[in-house]
């Protein structure tokens, strides 16, 4: 598994404990807080906080639980997740893509020698929700991909009612997409990430 700890960004957020506080003089086994790219072993983690995140919503998953192993297994380097005492609270799973626009094959397909990063699911365990995690996970996403030679840009495919929080997190609509699934219809929406050589020189990548 891709080790992340040399960019600051992704490094573990760790509690700061009063001088003479009892947590001072053990040592915790589990980081308060940690980020870290996903392995096939977090597949059924991963599978149960999207299950429960969408299909109350849609009636369907964006990736089932075959489809994460496959995209954990292929391309873990594109994938976050956010651990807490280590358990999974949110995550990121994205794969390669070779084309301006999405397709129908983007939603099964990798391509090694792709530019953009297609984001396939962002999702938030529902003990977690309403507290910012998901725009702050995307943005450590997004920096963590500049530091990736090959990504030029990030691509996602998303339903109207959530166009407003990804433009705040600076993705731009493209306009329709042309992927469907059974009667849903999609807005695509695209984030540049290359351009941004003052954030890259200094974040340590």
């Amino acid at each position: 598994m891709p080790v992340l700890s040399t960019s600051p960004f992704l490094q573990p957020a760790r509690l700061r404990c009063p001088q003479n506080s009892p947590g001072r003089q053990r040592r915790h086994t589990l980081p308060a807080s940690e980020f870290r790219c996903l392995s096939p072993e977090d597949a059924i983690s991963v599978f149960e906080i999207e299950r429960e995140a969408f299909i109350s919503v849609s009636g369907d998953c964006p990736l089932h639980l075959d489809e994460i192993r496959h995209f954990l297994t292929l391309c873990p380097e594109l994938s976050l997740g956010w651990f807490e005492e280590g358990r999974l609270v949110a995550f990121i799973i994205g794969s390669l893509w070779d084309q301006d626009r999405l397709s129908q094959a983007a939603l099964t397909l990798h391509k090694p020698r792709g530019t953009a990063v297609h984001i396939h699911v962002l999702a938030v365990h529902r003990a977690c929700r309403q507290q910012g995690k998901g725009s702050i996970l995307l943005w450590r996403y997004l920096q963590y991909l500049r530091c990736l030679p090959f990504a030029r840009r990030a691509l996602l495919m998303c339903e109207d009612f959530l166009v407003p929080f990804y433009e705040k997190c600076g993705f731009q609509a493209l306009g329709p997409c042309q992927v469907t699934v059974g009667a849903l219809a999609f807005t695509e929406m695209q984030h540049a990430v290359r351009g941004h050589a003052f954030m890259r020189r200094n974040s340590g990548c």
